[in-house]
């Protein structure tokens, strides 16, 4: 592979204006905003730097080749030409997938079986339908453009989080909304319905300046580009800043907070996150400097749930406004009329992001 090629960060569906701006403030100059998630060109060293401290991503994709084909034997021919020696390891297994747009090929199981025969007969490395490894094939208006999967697991596992309740918020969304919502890591957090914890962890995480891969592994480790000694010196070998406050989460449920308390010791954070068991009734700022209160409460699929969340959301809105002068609000839904029904005065909409298959927006406040 050259000195430079193109590197695409998978973004979650509708975040991908604050992941660029994320890949921008951590020195990747030329990224910009593309279909479903941000491009920058830059080296190895980019893509070990990007997996390892970038928190919005989903994933991150090595793009190698392209060329055009207009049908399958075209796309054979062409993928038997690649120097798949320059990227993959003969020994180690991988697996092929592809998606189709838009093109003549439209049979994306055809098109990957292929390309997968093209690499073990022309390379010698073997297919296997669960490898962690994965190559990518995108046939886009008869564009064919070949990607390694360079992380492997999502890059929402930051490694820390065994224990999770009921539809959990992804590490990577979290990190976005906290983005969007302005903080800075120098303010208190508190998340009134917190779950197992993510938003809290997450921005208790960034103010420490704890990068998200620090303890886990990735599947360009298995690469010929591969290099242990530099990888290694971008690895902290030093512990996080101790911030100056506090990060809080409340939950009615004591199984939520159980939870919340594991994960935040796992991820290195417990010294300042608190965790405590209570209604939102109960809920009163911590001491210190105002910050940013930021949730996702339930937001129910079925009519019947609807008559007790507006109730709640109401109460909501009255314990912020009455109690939380000078913080900041952003609450994550799926339901405007739910938002609304908190009373308070949000902010210009933002694009709505795809969580769980359904369309989620990010509502916020100043108080």
């Amino acid at each position: 592979m050259t000195a430079s090629f193109p590197i695409y960060l998978v973004s979650t569906p509708g975040l991908e204006a604050p992941l660029c701006e994320e890949a921008l403030e951590n020195g990747f100059p030329s990224s910009r905003v593309t279909d479903g998630g941000v491009t920058f060109e830059g080296t190895w060293a980019d893509v070990w730097r990007a997996n390892l401290v970038l928190r919005g991503p989903t994933r991150i994709l090595a793009r190698f080749a392209e060329f055009r084909a207009m049908h399958l034997a075209q796309l054979d021919k062409r993928s038997r030409k690649i120097p798949w020696g320059d990227f993959l390891s003969r020994n180690v297994p991988l697996r092929v997938e592809a998606s189709c747009k838009r093109s003549r090929i439209y049979h994306a199981g055809a098109a990957a079986q292929r390309v997968a025969i093209a690499i073990t007969e022309e390379f010698g490395a073997p297919i296997t339908e669960d490898a962690a490894l994965r190559v990518m094939v995108r046939i886009e208006d008869d564009l064919v453009t070949l990607s390694i999967d360079t992380t492997g697991e999502s890059l929402h596992k930051r490694g820390f989080k065994e224990a999770v309740n009921k539809a959990p918020m992804r590490e990577t969304m979290a990190a976005m909304f906290l983005r969007q919502c302005g903080f800075d890591g120098i303010e208190p957090v508190l998340d009134p319905m917190c779950g197992s914890g993510t938003f809290v962890i997450e921005a208790a995480e960034i103010a420490s300046g704890l990068i998200p891969g620090r303890q886990r592994s990735f599947a360009f480790e298995s690469l010929p580009s591969f290099d242990t000694k530099a990888f290694a010196a971008l690895r902290p070998h030093t512990p996080g800043i101790t911030p100056s406050v506090l990060f809080h989460g409340s939950d009615r449920d004591a199984g939520a907070i159980r939870m919340a308390n594991e994960n935040a010791t796992r991820s290195g954070v417990d010294a300042i996150t608190r965790f405590e068991q209570k209604s939102i009734e109960e809920l009163e700022p911590p001491p210190g400097p105002p910050g940013l209160v930021i949730l996702n409460p339930p937001y129910g699929t079925r009519i019947g749930d609807k008559a007790p969340l507006v109730s709640l959301h109401r109460t909501l809105g009255k314990v912020l406004k009455t109690r939380f002068a000078g913080w900041r609000v952003g609450i994550i839904t799926a339901d405007k009329s739910l938002a609304q029904a908190t009373g308070l005065k949000f902010e210009p909409a933002l694009a709505p992001v795809l969580h769980g298959g359904i369309r989620v927006a990010l509502y916020r406040s100043q108080l």
